[in-house]
């Protein structure tokens, strides 16, 4: 009896060893240590960084580039473009088999040179290129859902371009059942884009009542509706407030008068052309006007802001937003010299 128990203890304590002993060479229960990390940065403004990164003991790597995207990386070796010009915090986590980590962080700094990936430049009279632009024709489903009380029509009545830029014209006129015409506008399924910075020079309408604005929806409006597809209003306003511009992000628990977005009050938005950009990245969509921010917004992973959007202009008269037209609104245009999309 007692060899027998001898020899399945040995057999046990054996068994033990080599398991043990499996596991410390993959560096299963031995704590990663000696984490270096290197960074080369692209010389070409692509925004392209090489990383190379090494443990002992280590059989994975989590990088956290520092502008919100996060990736694993099993041989600690990979090359990330950043979207956008700036110094970035890195941080490397070495991973042992069991989960026991090591880390260490630097910093990188890249310089991205932006291309002009879209444009309309309006110098060409007559109708908006048919390549870029198409329309909403009509009322939409309750005012386009915001109970709005023109209808939207693609005649040079309401939409032309002439002396160099494009006029989108509202007009008090029955139409179709409408007291009010005007346009909408839009590059979808023509051009869409993810990420990158939108520019136009803008004069906005006069008279309380009118909304205009040029903005964007996500790629897949059509399949998930709204606001599941996300929306960016690049710039929003409204005659009741002459000289104050609107921001604004709509997604799920965060649309409509519930949206996150910023404002600001300038000079003339009605007599003079202003520009107004938006940096759209992985990590903030940063709203300006003239060059001057005025709203940042943080995106994330779980936010519907990391997919194509299409673009809208358009002057909406009324609905929620909008408010009760002034009864002696006859005609108003919006008038824009260029919209340009940089990546």
């Amino acid at each position: 009896m007692n060899r027998i128990f001898f020899l399945l203890a040995s057999g046990l304590i054996l068994l033990s060893y080599s398991c043990s002993k499996s596991n410390d060479a993959g560096g299963g229960s031995v704590a990663p240590s000696n984490l270096v990390v290197n960074a080369t940065v692209s010389t070409d403004n692509s925004g392209n960084v090489s990383f190379v990164a090494s443990a002992a003991n280590a059989v994975s790597y989590d990088f956290d580039y520092g502008n919100g995207f996060f990736q694993t990386v099993a041989n600690g070796v990979v090359t990330y473009k950043y979207p956008a010009s700036g110094t970035y915090t890195v941080n490397v986590i070495a991973k042992s088999g069991s989960g026991q980590t090591i880390s260490k962080s630097i910093q990188v700094t890249v310089s991205v040179a932006l291309s002009l990936i879209f444009s309309d430049e309006f110098n060409t009279p007559g109708a908006p290129d048919p390549a870029k632009w198409g329309y909403d024709i009509g009322t939409g489903s309750g005012g386009w859902g915001n109970n709005e009380l023109q209808y939207y029509t693609n005649r040079p009545e309401n939409v032309i371009v002439s002396g160099g830029t494009l006029k989108i014209i509202a007009k008090k006129e029955t139409y179709s059942g409408s007291a009010y015409t005007s346009t909408r506008m839009l590059t979808k399924d023509k051009f869409s884009f993810k990420y990158g910075k939108v520019e136009f020079s803008a004069k906005l309408p006069t008279g309380v009542g009118t909304w205009p604005a040029i903005w964007s929806l996500g790629n897949n409006f059509s399949s998930v509706g709204w606001p599941a597809c996300g929306e960016i209003d690049f710039m929003e306003h409204v005659g009741a407030q002459q000289n104050k511009i609107f921001g604004t992000l709509h997604h799920p628990g965060h649309s409509g008068g519930n949206a996150d977005g910023g404002t600001v009050v300038i000079s003339n938005a009605s007599t003079a052309f202003h520009k107004y950009t938006v940096e759209w990245t992985i990590a903030t969509i940063k709203f300006y006007v003239d060059d001057v921010p005025f709203y940042t917004f943080p995106n994330s992973a779980s936010l519907p802001f990391n997919q194509n959007f299409f673009m809208i202009m358009n002057v909406a008269m009324g609905g929620n937003f909008g408010g009760p037209v002034d009864p002696a609104f006859v005609s108003s245009a919006m008038e824009v010299d260029y919209i340009r999309v940089y990546q």
